[in-house]
């Protein structure tokens, strides 16, 4: 009698042999996205990251061993797909030489943020720290990573995604404390008789 294994035998031994299936990795897309354009702020290039992340996960699936970790080594395999744009662009030297004080050229909080734009005066303040730190922030405050996970998802020590961290906030605490004290100034109502 010839042996037929069962069906859950064929599911774990193909997810042994080939990874996570498609529509794991596809259910990470909305959460690929929002990181990816907190980090570039540009709809089209996030887009770009997302499927070039996506595509290379895909092909490489058989390299995850932990499905577990699935988010976090999408994420990672992301963060090499952005480096390798920086790179491509050339407006840099290396991207390992980039300091903590590079800022992006948005504008700042004080002249896009008013009390009915709060959300967009964050946007903006977040846009402006250095690249490093917005990655740290962005993965660490609105997409709950560990401090260890950040550290191998951007091959960093954890020291530096705690020192990051810690001055992305004391950065964003300054830029968002003077953005709405200029915001609390301008919406004075004046009494007219």
């Amino acid at each position: 009698m010839d042996y037929l294994p069962r069906q859950p035998d064929m599911i774990m031994l193909s997810r042994l042999f080939f990874g996570p299936t498609r529509p794991g990795i596809e259910a990470l897309r909305p959460v690929l996205y929002r990181i990816a354009f907190a980090w570039c702020h540009d709809a089209t290039l996030a887009d770009d990251l997302v499927q070039d992340a996506l595509s290379k996960a895909w092909a490489r699936r058989a390299q995850l061993r932990d499905e577990a970790a699935l988010k976090a080594w999408m994420v990672a395999i992301m963060n090499h797909c952005w480096l390798d744009h920086l790179r491509g662009r050339r407006d840099f030297d290396d991207v390992e030489d980039w300091q903590d004080e590079l800022e992006s050229a948005a504008d700042t909080p004080e002249v896009c943020c008013d009390r009915e734009q709060v959300i967009a005066c964050v946007r903006a303040a977040v846009a402006r720290l250095p690249v490093g730190q917005r990655q740290v922030l962005t993965l660490v405050d609105l997409e709950e990573f560990g401090y260890a996970e950040v550290a191998a998802i951007l091959d960093i020590p954890v020291g530096t995604v705690m020192s990051r961290l810690s001055r992305a906030r004391a950065t964003l605490k300054n830029l968002l404390g003077t953005a709405m004290q200029h915001s609390a100034a301008q919406t004075r109502l004046r009494r007219i008789k």
